[in-house]
């Protein structure tokens, strides 16, 4: 039997904040709350107070939603379902986020990365609507991506980490690679801190020469992700996606960059690059997780 008055959760956990809504059936709100991210304990705490004091009485929730930063195990079938791989953050290795709050709200719990949620949700409800292959980017303080197709994410051994392809340096570009690990990838090259380290100050919008090194790399990530995993569209979220009319100027490299081969057919005339159409994609996105998991 069906459970008569199902709550779901939605969470979404960044590198600067954890964003969590708790709704009924009908869709209505009944908890919308933000924290920063800091100890994964304190986090936990917040959470399971904020939901079960949202739940109503006679209520249960029938399941929850994580999307999640990474590097972390998404594959339901593995014991370590859930656990937070080695990161920088404190506290936060080794950690299962998941796990807590499935045992502590008694409801089942599905997990991804927020990049793949992200992409879920704007492939159900937001700039992709309609289309059955969709990559999401974010460019802020690191780049990600994931991928939707049909409904389901892009999964592999791992999850992908597609931000950390190698991108070919401008010839007068002598700044220090942001990654500790890779000297030239896409987000060390050209993701908030990156751009910001060239800036000195400046606004991207001011600095004609930093613009056009983010379009000349962010153009060169997208017509790889273009080749490798061939969406129908590439959405683009993220604080450096809000500076106004970077995107065409992305997608006039991507194209350079693709010159004319049999995959740029894919990106057809032009808009194959789009903002994000959601202002919290990832938390939609765990919200449709949750009703899933819930068979709802």
């Amino acid at each position: 039997m069906s459970d008569p008055h199902p709550v779901f959760v939605g969470i979404e956990t960044g590198g600067a904040k954890i964003l969590c809504r708790v709704v009924a059936a009908d869709g209505a709100v009944l908890a919308d709350v933000r924290l920063p991210t800091e100890g994964p304990e304190t986090a936990q705490a917040v959470l399971v107070r904020t939901v079960e004091e949202a739940t109503p009485a006679g209520a249960r929730v029938a399941g929850i939603g994580l999307a999640s930063f990474g590097p972390l195990v998404i594959d339901p079938t593995s014991a370590d379902y859930g656990v937070m791989l080695a990161t920088p953050k404190p506290r936060w290795s080794g950690f299962n986020l998941g796990r807590r709050l499935a045992d502590a709200l008694d409801a089942p719990v599905a997990i991804d990365t927020d990049v793949n949620v992200a992409a879920l949700a704007e492939q159900a409800i937001g700039a992709a609507r309609g289309l059955h292959t969709v990559a999401y980017v974010t460019v802020g303080t690191g780049i990600g991506g994931g991928m939707a197709i049909n409904g389901l994410t892009l999964k592999g051994a791992l999850h992908p980490e597609i931000g950390h392809v190698r991108v070919r340096r401008a010839e007068n570009d002598r700044t220090p690679s942001r990654c500790v690990f890779h000297p030239d990838c896409a987000e060390g090259l050209s993701a908030g801190p990156a751009l910001g380290d060239r800036l000195n100050g400046r606004r991207l919008e001011d600095a004609a020469e930093v613009r056009a090194l983010a379009a000349d790399y962010l153009g060169q990530f997208c017509a790889t992700l273009l080749l490798a995993w061939s969406p129908q569209r590439i959405v683009l979220g993220g604080g450096v996606m809000g500076t106004k009319g970077l995107i065409p100027e992305i997608e006039s490299r991507m194209r350079q960059e693709l010159n004319g081969y049999g995959a740029s057919v894919v990106a057809g005339e032009g808009g194959y690059l789009v903002p994000a159409a959601l202002e919290n994609a990832g938390l939609e996105g765990a919200l449709i997780m949750a009703r899933e998991i819930a068979g709802a």
